[in-house]
């Protein structure tokens, strides 16, 4: 009986927690100039894929041509580089990013380029 009443406290906080944490995300992800700057962000990564977008091409088809033979051994010489929460995944060689940005395709598949890593690159 109490280590149900344990669980369910615990369960409780952490329910806490979560709303805590996605309201203030929410609060700061709505914020006029946070929308602002993800506009300019977004048009920068839309430049490079102009300005890259040959070169993209190629290593794309090269990418999903590795996917779908499971040509394990290209794939893993590929840029571990990724915005996994965006569902970008570089599909550059490993080791590019003094030269280029990460270029790749987003969740959609639409063609995108980014520089930097992120918090959940691992």
């Amino acid at each position: 009986m109490a280590d149900a009443e344990v669980q369910r406290r615990e369960t409780l906080a952490r329910q806490r927690r979560q709303w805590e944490t996605e309201t203030a995300l929410n609060a700061v992800m709505s914020d006029p100039v946070v929308q602002r700057l993800k506009e300019e962000i977004e048009e920068l990564e839309a430049s490079l894929v102009r300005e890259f977008s040959p070169m993209l091409r190629r290593f794309q088809e090269r990418y999903d041509r590795a996917v779908q033979d499971a040509d394990l051994d290209l794939l893993s010489r590929s840029c571990p580089g990724k915005h996994g929460r965006w569902g970008r995944i570089c599909v550059l060689d490993a080791g590019h990013e003094a030269e280029y940005p990460h270029l790749g395709t987003n969740s959609e598949g639409q063609p995108v380029a980014w520089v930097g890593t992120a918090p959940d690159d691992d």
